[in-house]
């Protein structure tokens, strides 16, 4: 009987020991709950896209007569709609910095059909003002990310179609390189499409015309243009 009194007390003694270990653990190692990790967009990858737009440009006239006479216009380029597509790369290293290369296209509805002609150019000429058929560029992108956003500072090459109408039967249209800078930013919608608005200063730079008069004209265009458009990321 007396055995059998023992044993429960030490049966009891060891389920209180037991017990109180199992608190003690509870309180010196409490289990943390796991938080689920967000990931974090990429920029890195080929991405294809369109855009819309609108253009505002400026074209210089300087005609020299036979004799050396200067005149020179400033007529405007005239403002219009752009719209095209676009392709390149980003490259996202060092956590946020975004290194990039993107080309473009866009055809333009750019131009002055209402010039008024003065002076010696009223002598023989056709001219049916001046337009911006389409233009291009070839540009890198420098940018600093900040998750989906990424806003961004833009440079490279220009090129576009000019024509400044027809002078004593010498035709002016010719295809111009030049150069562009710009900013824009850019969001990620989903981790595939992306949207941006993008601002451009392009300067095509200008040409030198001789005529069978004696005469010559240079010309030059610049203009910015400020675009929205869509991007489809791989």
């Amino acid at each position: 009987m007396l055995k059998r009194a023992l044993l429960g007390v030490s049966a009891l003694a060891l389920i209180g020991c037991g017990a109180a270990s199992a608190a003690d653990l509870a309180t010196k190692y409490p289990v943390k709950a796991v938080v689920p990790v967000v990931p974090v967009f990429s920029w890195t990858g080929f991405y294809i896209g369109a855009n819309v737009g609108y253009g505002w440009g400026n074209n210089n006239y300087d005609y020299r007569t036979p004799i050396g006479v200067a005149y020179n216009y400033n007529i405007g380029g005239g403002d219009g709609w752009v719209g095209g597509g676009q392709i390149g790369y980003n490259y996202q290293f060092a956590n946020n910095v975004v290194l990039g290369v993107e080309a473009d296209i866009d055809w333009t509805g750019i131009g002055n059909t209402n010039v008024i002609t003065v002076g010696p150019l009223n002598n023989g000429v056709n001219k049916n003002g001046a337009t911006l058929d389409y233009f291009g560029t070839i540009r890198a992108r420098v940018g600093y990310a900040f998750d989906r956003v990424l806003p961004y500072v833009t440079g490279g090459a220009a090129w576009g179609k000019t024509d400044f109408g027809t002078y004593y039967g010498a035709d002016t249209s010719s295809t111009n390189w030049g150069w562009t800078v710009g900013a824009g930013v850019e969001y990620a919608i989903t981790n595939n499409f992306t949207a941006k608005v993008e601002y451009l200063y392009i300067d095509l730079g200008g040409n030198n015309y001789a005529f069978s008069n004696g005469g010559t004209l240079n010309t030059s265009f610049d203009m910015s243009v400020l675009k929205a458009g869509v991007n489809y990321k791989f």
